[in-house]
Parts: C-alpha cells; structure tokens; sequence
C-alpha cells in the first residue's frame, strides 16, 4: 500500500497521483507540484489516501509545498499577462509568415518558460520564430503543437447536444472512434452530422458503442430474409432497444417465383424469428440453415466500401 494525494490542474479534468510527502492535504488545497512541464499549480482532487502498489503505473513525485499567497499572486499575474503574449506571438508568426494557429500559452508558476501551443496541418519549423519570441521576452520558450480534439479541449464549446464539450469538462483521455461505430448506430454517415466542434467523429459514438454491440447480438441485418411464426419475411428494420423486429412477410408467386411483399408490417421478438445463412461468395452454403452463431463483430454491419469512401471525406472535411 502507498499514500497518495489526487491533484488536477485548470485546463485538465484528469487527476494525477502524487505522494504527500507526509503532510496531510485536504480537498481543495491549492499545490505546487512537479510535471514534465515544470512546476506548475494545482488543485486536490483527492485527500490522503492509500492505494495498492499495481494501480500506481509511474513513480510518485512529491509535491513540493501547499501553494503560498506568492504564488497565488504569481499565479493571476501570469493570467494577466496572457493577452499579452498571445498578440505579440501573432504577430511573430505573421512576420516569419507561418501557417499555424496560435491556440494558447502558459506561463510556468516558477517563471522558468512559457509554453505556446498551437495547431498546423503539418511540421512547421519554427526555430526562428522560437528565437525571437525568446528574445522579446527574455525566457525560454516551448513550442508545442497540438491536434484539433487538443484544441477543443483546451478552449471549450458548446457541443451539438447543448451541452459543454466533453473534453473540456470530464472526458480525461481520447479514445479511438471509427465510422464503424456510427454505422452500427444507424447513424446518418454525413460527416457534418457525426463531426464534434473540432471537426473529428464525435467522442460520444464510442461512449454507446458497447450498448449497441450488445443489442445488436443475434439480430438480423435490414433486408434480411428471416423464418418467423407467420412464413418468410423481410427485415424492414430493427427497433433495438424494444428488441422488436419489423418485417414485411413473403409470399412467392406460383407462376412466376418472383416475391411478393406484404403491406402488413408485423413485428417479432429476436426469439421468434429463426435467422436463414447468407449465401457465400462461392455459393457454397445452402441459403435455407439456420443461423446458429451469433454476430461476433461490427464489421458485418458495414460496408468496407462505404466506410472507405467516408474515411476519405472526413480527411478532407
């Protein structure tokens, strides 16, 4: 076991482990703390508390002191300067006539280097710029490109669903999110309609993946043949939620063996229906036995060529 202190830091919701060094910390003390950064202040999250060895992924730093009225004052003084710094650093990349966007900037709590961040398509190099940027204000100077979900989190919105940005809220890390989560939802493949603020696949399609795989379990495809109480018919959608299936029955035309379609829609459970095998590629299967495993994947509810040519468009979107 090992005594550890939670701290979270202003442009962040995530909460870093540190070890109090002995001294006991309480919910909301502000702290001097050390990162990769440098020293930066922070808040507790979580007051002293004991923790196993195998959930610590890193060894502890300490913090360093409860934060003083001094730094406190330095702290809003680095605020103030903020404005400041942003038109001077817009104006430098105007002269050396770079294409980056200029996002933010940080100034370190023990003044040893101010942090730009900006966004760019590409590398840009900005050793000159770095060099006169030091030179006006006499401090080390940090270039760090970030990407546009970056972006986003470190200036908030107002996303699609009214509400603010999950990433500058609580969302702590980026998960993976892919257009084949948006087909198993159903969802409109517009890329303006599955696009967050930052102009990425929304991060909420991955929050309701697992559901949807789960729902999705065992139930058939849209225009899929299925055996149901009344005969043959035709899957017309699925309510999955509900778990009904909604199908339009199949009758074949004696004379000609062409189907014929219901107008009647009736709806079945998943446990009434009996599932029929789609014919291989090489034919090979008999189309009438049943469906005896169940769906394993996503892949099977998407269209490799429909998720390519959207891929393609979201790079461009």
């Amino acid at each position: 076991m090992v005594e550890i202190v939670g701290v979270g830091f202003m442009k962040t919701g995530k909460t870093y482990y540190f070890d109090p060094a002995g001294e006991q910390l309480e919910l909301g003390d502000m702290v001097i703390v050390e990162t990769a950064r440098g020293l930066e202040l922070g808040h507790i999250l979580i007051a002293n508390k004991m923790i196993d060895d195998d959930e610590l992924v890193a060894p502890l730093k300490p913090v360093e002191r409860k934060a003083t009225d001094d730094d406190l004052k330095r702290y809003k003084e680095n605020l103030a300067k903020r404005d400041g710094a942003m038109e001077v650093c817009a104006e430098k990349i105007a002269k050396h006539g770079l294409e980056m966007k200029l996002i933010d900037v940080e100034f370190m709590i023990d003044g040893s280097k101010i942090v730009f961040y900006f966004s760019a398509d590409g590398r840009v190099d900005f050793r000159e710029l770095a060099k006169d940027l030091a030179g006006h204000f006499h401090n080390r100077i940090e270039l760090r490109q970030i990407g546009v979900r970056d972006e986003a989190k470190l200036l908030g919105g107002i996303g699609i669903c009214g509400r603010p940005l999950c990433c500058s809220k609580w969302l702590h890390d980026f998960q993976p999110v892919s257009i084949k989560m948006a087909k198993q939802q159903n969802l409109s493949l517009n890329p303006t309609k599955i696009s967050g603020t930052c102009g990425r696949l929304m991060c909420c399609l991955n929050f309701e993946d697992k559901t949807y795989k789960e729902l999705r379990k065992g139930m058939p495809k849209d225009n899929e043949r299925v055996e149901t109480p009344d005969g043959l018919a035709k899957v017309i959608n699925v309510d999955y939620f509900n778990g009904k299936i909604n199908t339009r029955g199949i009758e074949i035309d004696p004379e000609t063996g062409e189907e014929i379609f219901s107008q009647e829609i009736k709806s079945y459970s998943k446990n009434e229906i009996k599932r029929r095998k789609q014919k291989s590629k090489k034919g090979d299967h008999n189309q009438d036995e049943d469906i005896t495993d169940e769906i394993k994947g996503v892949d099977e509810f998407a269209d490799d060529a429909d998720i390519r040519e959207l891929e393609e468009l979201m790079r461009d979107f």
